[in-house]
């Protein structure tokens, strides 16, 4: 329990009081991780199943799906996104582009970035809808749950914190690699039953889509680490979004 809520309670907006602030706790906490992205998936994907039967276009649709994750998340994964953007474009030392991440305003790069995932995750979601309700759905769950994942991946043994204080320095080097690829293997089983209800050739499908997402969050990951000497709360966010928006274009690829 204590892992749930400390997943609940950093990733969500969803009320769960964190009873303990440890490295146990993030480790059991980012193990859960997925399951809080499971739940904010399928916020999203309710969010279209109102809005399409009430004759709400899919691009419509597509729009509030996408902001359904924001609003779960008040936006800070967004940030994350917005800050690491800046952060890597600004072609500084380490300890500088550090403080360029920690400062409030968002700059040209982080802007153009958050535009375009914005974009792409709005696109992805709206030529799914465009198959049926049942592809879209399927498609936002399995990526808000791949994006989390991802932040499983990201706090494994071997990937150190770049700050001593903060998120990115609680949860940093919790997950032994065993227990992420556990996880990997739950959501790929995940992902091969959801596709299978449409279809045997979407169960593959999901399957790629799901290591699509973990491989573009895992460059940008590697990048981080080499760029400012490990992850921060602003890492976390971009790996997640990254994550999140890998796996939905993967998914109208094909």
């Amino acid at each position: 329990m204590d892992g749930l809520r400390f997943a609940f309670g950093t990733l969500t907006v969803i009320p769960a009081r964190i009873t303990r602030w440890d490295r146990d706790a993030a480790r059991a906490g980012m193990l859960c991780a997925p399951l809080a992205g499971l739940v904010v998936g399928l916020a999203s994907a309710a969010a279209g199943g109102v809005l399409l039967p009430l004759g709400a276009g899919p691009l419509i649709a597509a729009v509030v799906t996408v902001a359904v994750p924001a609003v779960l998340t008040r936006g800070l994964h967004l940030d994350g996104l917005a800050d690491t953007a800046d952060g890597l474009g600004s072609a500084k030392p380490a300890e500088d582009a550090l403080r360029i991440m920690k400062q409030s305003d968002i700059g040209p790069f982080g802007v153009i970035t958050l535009v375009l995932a914005l974009l792409a995750q709005v696109a992805a979601v709206y030529e799914l809808y465009g198959e049926g309700w049942a592809h879209g759905a399927i498609a936002v769950v399995l990526a808000g749950t791949v994006a989390r994942l991802a932040l499983t991946h990201a706090s494994r043994q071997g990937v150190p914190a770049a700050r001593p204080e903060g998120l990115g320095a609680i949860v940093a080097e919790t997950v032994p690699v065993r227990s992420a690829t556990l996880c990997t293997a739950a959501v790929l089983l995940l992902a091969a039953g959801t596709g299978l209800l449409l279809s045997p050739y979407d169960a593959v499908h999901a399957v790629l889509a799901v290591g699509a997402g973990l491989a573009a969050a895992a460059l940008l990951l590697r990048r981080c680490v080499r760029r400012f000497g490990g992850v921060t709360g602003d890492v976390f966010g971009a790996v997640e979004e990254t994550a999140a928006t890998a796996t939905l274009v993967a998914l109208t690829l094909g």
